[in-house]
């Protein structure tokens, strides 16, 4: 495991941070989780079936002595996560409806993250992103000031470490989303021992060419700095004159950018997980994520193609950003 992880356990080591899994019958939860309890990093809370997913831990020799088991079916405090959703959902949701929904796996435990019964929540190994962010977006909500969620990736290789956003969630970001996007991910990098460096990234290099495409990222530019004075923001950039200092020499020598940006913002979904994927593929990156960042509290999202490592390394950022918090 890199170093990175490494360091994240041990930051996390003694904090008791409970995060929770709402497909507890997948294998590569229950190994992982297993792996999360025998480490001590965190204490995983599992949903589903009890004695389904005690059955299937004992077939695939998972130890669960260390984690926890919730039955939304079962739950002897389900009343009290009722009364908190339809409180918290001001009129959208009766009793009677708020009993069915949080008989959902995703609901019930994004509840648990909400009543501070859990630090935070993985999911998506066997759901869709959209049934793993809508819950988060109904009750936990984006923190007072940000107005939409955002997924990063963690580029990995050896010890370098770069920060790719918006890879994940916002299609077609305005130049307000953008500069969002850029504090929120600066916010992210130094979780990560990473002190951000923003390029704000284009087909276009400081005016090079003109367009609404080029100007809505040169806006956000001046935007970010506006929300945060100190945060070491430029742009607009091509990828080269952003990473590499003899283009960036050439391209915009007045930068404070000069070619040693860590972490990018893409313009568009398209242009950022079509990045991180070609970096991944061909430049032999390890892509830890999507982390979603901007929420209230931590909530994130597995691939269905997910492996059992990429679960562990997920709830351990998970964790690390309650530890945050």
């Amino acid at each position: 495991m890199s170093d990175l992880f490494e360091g994240l356990k041990a930051k996390l080591s003694g904090q008791n941070l409970r995060i929770v899994f709402p497909e507890g019958l997948d294998e590569r939860i229950l190994a992982a989780a297993g792996r999360l309890a025998a480490d001590g990093v965190l204490t995983p809370i599992l949903v589903g079936n009890i004695e389904q997913i005690q059955a299937k831990a004992a077939d695939m020799d998972v130890s669960l002595d260390a984690a926890e088991i919730y039955d939304p079916a079962n739950f002897a405090m389900m009343d009290e996560l009722v009364a908190a959703f339809v409180e918290r959902r001001k009129g959208k949701a009766t009793e009677e409806q708020a009993r069915k929904v949080l008989l959902d796996e995703n609901y019930f435990g994004t509840m648990l993250v909400y009543s501070n019964k859990a630090d935070g929540l993985v999911s998506g190994a066997a759901h869709s992103t959209a049934d793993t962010v809508r819950p988060a977006l109904q009750i936990i909500k984006t923190k007072e000031g940000v107005r939409k969620t955002s997924g990063v990736f963690i580029m990995v290789r050896e010890d370098e470490k770069y920060v790719f956003a918006d890879c994940a969630i916002n299609i077609a970001p305005d130049s307000q989303d953008l500069a969002e996007i850029a504090v929120e991910s600066a916010k992210t990098a130094r979780m990560f021992d990473v002190e951000p460096r923003v390029a704000m990234l284009s087909f276009s290099t400081k005016g090079s060419a003109v367009s609404p495409e080029t100007e809505r990222v040169s806006k956000a530019v001046e935007e970010a700095k506006l929300r945060d004075p100190l945060l070491i923001v430029d742009g607009e950039f091509q990828f080269d004159a952003a990473f590499v200092p003899s283009v960036a020499e050439k391209k915009a020598p007045d930068s404070v950018i000069m070619g040693n940006a860590n972490v990018f913002v893409f313009p568009s979904l398209e242009a950022g997980n079509i990045g991180y994927k070609i970096a991944q593929r061909l430049g032999g990156f390890e892509a830890v994520g999507p982390i979603l960042q901007g929420l209230n509290r931590p909530v994130n999202d597995l691939s269905r193609g997910c492996s059992e490592e990429d679960v562990y390394k997920l709830a351990l950022i998970t964790a690390a950003q309650a530890l945050t918090k």
